[in-house]
């Protein structure tokens, strides 16, 4: 028999709709948003520009369709896009620059161990002779490879004026930004301002069982609305999807900084284990570096038999995920199970 569950820290994706959701989801006003538009998609774009100062928004089923569309947009087919080296858009989403946005990532390794700084991304600029061409920087905030790591205002304006120099647009890859800006105690705008593009999503720490937003010029948005039809991306009454989305925005923000505290209660409890190391946790995410003898896969299991359920991020490190729908007593038990896993090496 499977153990009962004692906590799922796999990822921030797996919560549910809490009730208020689902209220919101049955009740909302609906459209055919190819046709003529659903109410509630546009009145959930409407809040995302509002929050983040941007021209228009774009409702969109994930947010690796919304990435690769501000690939596809701003990254001229058959040329570089520069990005770090641990980053999601190089890592997670099966190659869709190359395949499908027909562009070759470069991945720029972090000097600081950490982030892409704009030090590293000015040393990996090429002559201007050299092909193929760089047509597109990206970012990431939260920097989910590096343990959930926040990047600032002033680090994003560094990236800007490297990206300025040479012509190039600027992507953000915002999957976490709400958990940056409440982490900074800033608005999201303001960790976006230097960017072109930013694409956000709903589906992790706001609880929304779907969805993402790419933000940008007016102009951008409206070829974002034709790649978005490209990728299979038009949805018809998706308004059931934004409210979601909203109730996420308006409810769930402020239940980040708990996530962030327990994210760094869970670091305390494991982190005095002989031959551990943990990343110590910014936001929600929490890294842990493994000794010899174990193996993620190994400690994944053995945690999982236990009601623990994290991810082996590799051979060497594991990853736990703080969310919503795990109370500050599912985490402090959850770590006394993983501090015994760990123990036993």
């Amino acid at each position: 028999m499977s153990a009962q569950i004692i906590a799922d820290l796999r990822s921030d994706t797996v919560t549910r709709p809490v009730p208020g959701m689902r209220e919101a989801i049955a009740s909302a006003v609906v459209g055919d948003d190819v046709l003529e538009g659903d109410p509630t998609v546009r009145s959930l774009e409407d809040q995302v520009c509002s929050v983040l100062n941007k021209d228009r928004a774009l409702f969109f089923p994930s947010g690796t369709m919304a990435n690769l569309a501000a690939l596809w947009l701003q990254a001229e087919r058959g040329t570089e896009v520069l990005l770090d080296s641990e980053c999601h858009i190089y890592n997670w989403e099966v190659a869709g620059a190359a395949s499908i946005a027909g562009v070759q990532p470069r991945p720029v390794i972090a000097s600081n161990g950490i982030v892409m700084q704009a030090a590293d991304l000015q040393s990996a600029l090429k002559p201007a002779s050299s092909l193929p061409r760089t047509s597109l920087v990206c970012v990431e905030n939260t920097h989910n490879g590096a343990g959930g790591a926040v990047s600032d205002a002033a680090f994003l304006q560094a990236i800007r004026e490297v990206a300025d120099g040479q012509g190039l647009p600027v992507h953000m890859d915002g999957a976490r930004l709400w958990n940056a800006a409440v982490a900074l105690n800033v608005t999201p705008a303001s960790l976006v301002e230097h960017a072109d593009t930013v694409m956000v999503s709903f589906s992790k720490g706001l609880g929304a069982p779907v969805g993402a937003a790419l933000a940008g010029s007016e102009r951008a948005m409206e070829r974002a609305w034709e790649v978005r039809k490209r990728l299979g991306g038009g949805m018809r009454q998706s308004g059931v999807l934004a409210a979601a989305c909203i109730y996420g925005l308006e409810h769930h923000m402020e239940q980040l900084a708990d996530d962030h505290a327990n994210a760094a209660l869970l670091a305390t409890l494991v982190g005095d284990v002989d031959g551990v190391r943990v990343v110590q946790p910014q936001t929600n995410i929490l890294m842990v570096d493994l000794p010899a003898s174990l193996s993620g896969p190994e400690v994944a299991r053995r945690a999982a038999e236990r009601g623990v359920l994290i991810s082996p991020w590799n051979a060497t490190r594991i990853r736990a995920v703080t969310h919503l729908d795990v109370s500050r007593e599912a985490v402090a038990a959850a770590g006394a199970v993983l501090r015994d896993v760990l123990a036993e090496q």
